[in-house]
């Protein structure tokens, strides 16, 4: 079990409101260090110890470092679809056969399904699956697909476009939903098989057997200033030791990034290619309201060249609620594009304006999400742990849809798994359990089939026609060969390094908010719910605080304040009144990843907060 909190609750809220005074008061941080042999002083803006070092920090000396550790058979990183389906899927496999079977599953945020964000529509092969009764279960799958429009937009106009049968976009026999709820249920369904989830943990490290076998996890540890100091209520975080630990961070995960270059994952594979999907959900006029249908377009306001779209889906929720966002891939090349502001812009064109005119706005929210498919997998197996949903990538792009995909890759890595960590004679090479064999039911299973089938769709954009280009080999050589044609095309490369200098770009001038349909970033994201503890290290480090200023700055007129999809950076004048530095404002992040894989220096390293900060999703 996770100890319980060594004070009060009354004693927890005194000493929380102290530290909010403490940080309120608190003069600013006017450090200043050099960075590489550089006589530039460069104000100091990372703090954290992945970049600072305790074991070189004098403030450090003395404190109690030991952390509490407990032993599962299986551990989760993540309570996503991936990772509660793999949870489950133990658990049922353990009651069938009568076999005890610890399963521990930790989540950073407060409460599961509060991270989670997608459009939704939700194929729910996996499911039927997992829980063939799901209806009888109550699965929060209230909205049938009723309609599938597809268009291509021009400034002013509408090009419709046929949704012919068998193509990816087809949503026949799917289902819009808020998938936080969804998640939330499948929680429910994990607690009662036997799981134990700890929301509001977490996992910040990778924990090694001698012999290089992945051995836990360790969370985070909390009561941190911001300037890295400890406080005097400082906790180390507690260590979780299993015999197989199961990665399912989502899209990007930090842990994940480690397990690639120990492990040299990514050997044989091409560079995972993203974008970034931003969402919001709006009560609308009910006479406008249309149950059951989604909507799909590409085109105006983005270029040719530019790869992204939008989806407006029309939820049955007892209210007349829609969801709608806009992706944008994030090979584009264009530095003073701004996703944000692009999605503000698209909410004005007379098809969408018509159904959100007299609406409210109610949520808002973003995420990443993988694009490269089936040449961006890399390797998922490892001694001691595996991969499992959008952690690898497991999306199918042409479709806009990863949960029934990360759903099934959970089940089959429990599947692996479960006769390993139960058999009475474990024979292993290594401490921590090696499971090969989940890579190969990946490969047997509909999931490969699926994405194989997709693959060329996602890089035949990249030709000199752009959009057209890939619609055109999408209608012709998917539609005739469902992906048979023996070729397979190549990523265009690392989205970080895409970017052109921004003296050979043009500047974008994006139209002002009205407040109606399009609005503001700061107002957007208090609609995320958004909250992090404000005396704690900013969790958006950087290996070298010159190089924002030095090198995106200087080259690329920093587009991390353009690309970032709620304020976390902003330049902004030095004290002295000479030059810039860069500003980040932690406290804001959505836990959307953009930042680490857009940055052009690659200098951006997302960390994990302390447990319970980020966004507060309510079915999103």
């Amino acid at each position: 079990m996770f100890p319980a909190g060594r004070y009060s609750i009354k004693a927890q809220r005194c000493m929380r409101v102290l530290r909010t005074v403490q940080a309120e008061h608190a003069l600013p941080q006017l450090y200043a260090c050099r960075q590489n042999g550089s006589s530039a002083v460069t104000p100091r803006i990372t703090s954290h110890y992945t970049i600072c070092p305790r074991d070189k920090d004098s403030r450090w000396e003395g404190v109690e470092m030991e952390r509490f550790a407990d032993e599962a058979d299986v551990v989760i990183v993540g309570g996503g679809p991936a990772g509660l389906s793999a949870a489950i899927r133990l658990k049922q496999l353990a009651n069938e056969q009568e076999k005890e079977l610890r399963v521990c599953l930790v989540e950073k945020a407060s409460q599961i399904g509060a991270h989670t964000l997608s459009g939704a529509c939700l194929e729910p092969s996996a499911l039927s699956e997992l829980f063939p009764d799901w209806k009888e279960r109550g699965a929060p799958m209230n909205t049938p697909v009723t309609e599938d429009v597809f268009s291509i937009l021009t400034k002013k106009h509408r090009i419709p476009v046929p949704m012919l049968p068998g193509l990816p976009m087809n949503n026949h026999g799917n289902y819009i939903v808020r998938l936080g709820h969804f998640v939330r249920w499948l929680g429910e369904q994990a607690e009662e098989l036997g799981v134990e989830i700890y929301p509001g943990y977490a996992a910040a490290e990778v924990l090694f057997h001698e012999d290089g076998s992945v051995k836990g996890i360790a969370t985070n540890d909390v009561g941190i200033a911001k300037d890295g100091s400890p406080k005097d209520v400082f906790e180390r975080g507690m260590e979780l030791h299993a015999k197989v630990t199961l990665f399912g961070e989502g899209c990007h995960g930090h842990l994940a990034k480690q397990l690639y270059k120990q492990f040299n994952l990514r050997e044989n594979c091409e560079p995972q290619t993203y974008a970034i999907g931003l969402k919001e959900l709006w009560v609308i006029d009910e006479n406008k309201w249309r149950a059951g249908r989604i909507e799909h377009s590409v085109g105006w306001p983005l270029n040719r060249n530019t790869y992204g779209g939008s989806f407006l889906y029309h939820l049955n929720e007892g209210e007349p609620l829609v969801a709608l966002g806009f992706v944008i891939g994030l090979d584009y090349t264009n530095p003073y594009l701004s996703p944000f502001r692009e999605f503000q812009q698209w909410k004005h064109h007379p098809f969408i304006s018509k159904t959100l005119e007299g609406g409210t706005r109610i949520a808002y929210g973003a995420r990443a999400l993988n694009e490269g498919g089936y040449q961006s997998l890399p390797k998922v197996t490892f001694p001691g742990g595996v991969l499992i949903g959008c952690s690898p990538g497991f999306m199918n792009v042409p479709k806009i849809k990863g949960t029934h995909t990360a759903m099934k890759s959970g089940m089959l890595a429990a599947e692996a798994i479960f006769p390993k960590v139960t058999a009475e004679d474990l024979a292993s090479e290594t401490i921590g359990l090696h499971v090969p064999e989940y890579e190969e039911s990946l490969k047997k299973s509909w999931i490969w089939k699926e994405l194989y089938a997709v693959r060329n769709i996602r890089p035949s954009f990249h030709n000199y026609f752009g959009l057209y280009g890939g619609m055109l080999y999408t209608g012709v050589f998917y539609w005739m060969c469902r992906g048979k044609e023996p070729w397979t095309l190549k990523h265009a490369g690392l989205d970080s390094d895409q970017l052109k200098p921004a003296k050979e770009c043009t500047p974008i001038e994006y139209p002002k908010p009205d407040g109606k349909l399009s609005f503001d970033l700061l107002s957007s994201v208090a609609l995320s719910g958004t909250n992090h503890e404000g005396d704690q290290p900013p969790h958006l480090t950087l290996k070298d605080d010159s190089v924002p200023v030095a090198h995106n700055l200087a080259i690329y007129d920093g587009p991390e304040q353009r690309f970032c999809p709620a304020g976390v950076y902003e330049y902004v004048p030095l004290e002295t009144g000479e030059g810039m530095r860069l500003q980040i404002n932690a406290q804001n992040c959505v836990h959307c990843k953009t930042c680490d894989i857009k940055d052009p220096s690659q200098n951006i390293n997302w960390v994990v907060p302390e447990g319970s900060g980020g966004p507060a999703y309510n079915g999103m």
